[in-house]
């Protein structure tokens, strides 16, 4: 199983809390604070943008 490095999370102005995180391969994770287990993880890029999304207020529906 791999391993995975949680930065502290991050929680906008609703409930939302969210954490990303990354492997000792390079490979990024997100996840909502407290269901670590089933994060998502795709690429670097594309987790950056969703991040960049929510943090404008754009996709905080999706978590």
């Amino acid at each position: 199983m791999t391993h995975i490095t949680w930065e502290e999370p991050y929680c906008g102005e609703g409930n939302n809390c969210y954490r990303i995180g990354v492997d000792g391969e390079g490979g990024s994770y997100i996840a909502v604070a407290g269901q670590e287990a089933a994060h998502l993880s795709d690429t670097a890029d594309a987790l950056r943008q969703l991040i960049r999304d929510i943090k404008a207020g754009k996709a905080d529906h999706l978590l």
